[in-house]
């Protein structure tokens, strides 16, 4: 296992070591904890992209009633 060094606020140390003592786990716990579930969320810019994709296609999508949509979905699995 790695080992480095980070530069941080005695506040957050303080703020870190006291969630890590209520949790009954160590610093480095916690921080590893921390840090995969900050990179297993969604790149913000790639879902403002995304966002920005589906707008566009509704936009191009044109004017459309919704039930009969639903009537035609339901009609063509019987």
């Amino acid at each position: 296992m790695s080992k480095v060094m980070v530069s941080l606020p005695e506040d957050l140390i303080h703020q870190i070591d006291d969630e890590a003592r209520r949790r009954s786990m160590s610093r480095s716990a916690l921080l590893a904890a921390a840090a995969r579930r900050e990179l297993a969320r969604p790149d913000p810019d790639a879902v403002d992209e995304a966002i920005i994709r589906s707008e566009q296609r509704f936009r191009n999508a044109g004017s459309f009633e919704a039930a009969e949509l639903v009537r035609r979905d339901r009609d063509s699995r019987l």
